[in-house]
C-alpha cells in the first residue's frame, strides 16, 4: 500500500510499507461510554472531538514557505468568503444611518488574478489558487448532483471534506482531482445507502467524468479518510452553510 500511496502523492499520510504496522488509534475515540455502575449497561454519549484540529502540530512543507500549520475547528465559510471576489476593488462608504459598498469595474481577468493574489497572501498553505477551488467544487457538484442525482447535504459534504483536505496542505495541481473523487465517493457512501452495484457505477462516473484513473482513485480513498482522521460523520453546522448556499445557486 506505501507504493501506491507514493504514485498517488496524498503528502503526510503513512499506510506502512510491507511488514509495517501503522497504527491510527490517535485518531479514534468511541462515540459512546459506558458511565455509572457495572449493572447500569446505559449507553450516554460522549462529548464529540471537535472538528478539523491536527493534533501535535503536523509538519508541512510547501513552495511559499510555510513549515507548520496548526489547524483549530474548521469553518465552513472560510474559503467561501463572499468578500473574495471584490478584493481591493471594494469600496465601502460609511454615511450617517448606513453603510454601503462599491465596487469598481475591473476585468475580469484582473479580478480573477488579484482575489487569487489576496487569497495566496492569507492562506499561503493553501497549494491551489481559490479559482481552482471553486472550479472544483463546481465539478464536484455537477458530477455529484446532476450526473449522479445525489441530493444537496452529499454535496455538501463532499465540499466539507474537499476544503478540509485543501486547508491541510494536502491537495496539489497533481491530485486534486482524485482528492476530488475521494470526497464525492466518500460522502456518497455515508449519505447514502448504496450497494455494490451503486458504488460501482459511481466509481465508473468519477472515472469518466473527472478523467481519473480507476486504480489511483481506489488508492487514494484510504488516505483521504485518515487525512480526515476518520470524521466523516459531521455536525450539523458544519455542513448547513454549504447546504444553504447549494439551494440559493440552485
Amino acid at each position: 500500500m506505501g507504493s501506491r500511496e507514493n504514485a498517488v502523492g496524498l503528502e503526510g499520510v503513512e499506510l506502512g510499507a510491507e511488514g509495517k504496522t501503522v497504527s491510527y488509534s490517535e485518531l479514534l475515540y468511541s462515540t459512546y461510554v459506558f458511565c455509572g455502575p457495572v449493572s447500569n449497561t446505559a449507553l450516554r454519549p460522549r462529548p464529540p472531538y471537535s472538528p478539523g484540529r491536527v493534533r501535535g502540530g503536523v509538519q508541512f512543507h510547501t513552495k511559499r514557505g510555510i513549515k507548520a500549520q496548526e489547524f483549530v475547528d474548521y469553518d465552513p465559510n472560510l474559503l467561501d468568503d463572499p468578500q473574495w471576489p471584490c478584493g481591493k476593488h471594494k469600496r465601502v462608504l460609511v454615511f450617517q444611518s448606513y453603510m454601503t459598498t462599491v465596487i469598481e469595474y475591473v476585468k475580469p481577468s484582473d479580478l480573477k488574478r488579484d482575489m487569487n493574489e489576496t487569497f495566496g497572501e492569507k492562506f499561503p498553505h493553501v497549494r491551489l489558487t481559490l479559482s481552482k477551488i471553486r472550479s472544483l467544487k463546481r465539478e464536484i457538484r455537477k458530477l455529484a448532483q446532476e450526473d449522479c442525482g445525489y441530493e444537496e447535504p452529499t454535496v455538501a459534504m463532499a465540499f466539507v471534506y474537499f476544503e478540509k483536505l485543501a486547508l491541510l496542505s494536502k491537495i496539489n495541481k497533481q491530485n486534486r482531482r482524485l482528492c476530488a473523487g475521494a470526497c464525492i465517493l466518500l460522502a456518497a457512501k455515508i449519505g447514502s445507502d448504496l450497494k455494490r452495484p451503486e458504488v460501482k457505477n459511481l466509481i465508473d462516473r468519477l472515472e469518466e467524468k473527472l478523467r481519473l484513473n480507476r486504480k489511483e482513485l481506489l488508492a487514494i480513498e484510504f488516505p483521504v479518510f485518515v487525512a480526515l482522521e476518520f470524521e466523516l460523520h459531521l455536525p450539523h453546522h458544519v455542513i448547513q452553510p454549504h447546504y444553504r448556499r447549494l439551494l440559493l445557486n440552485s
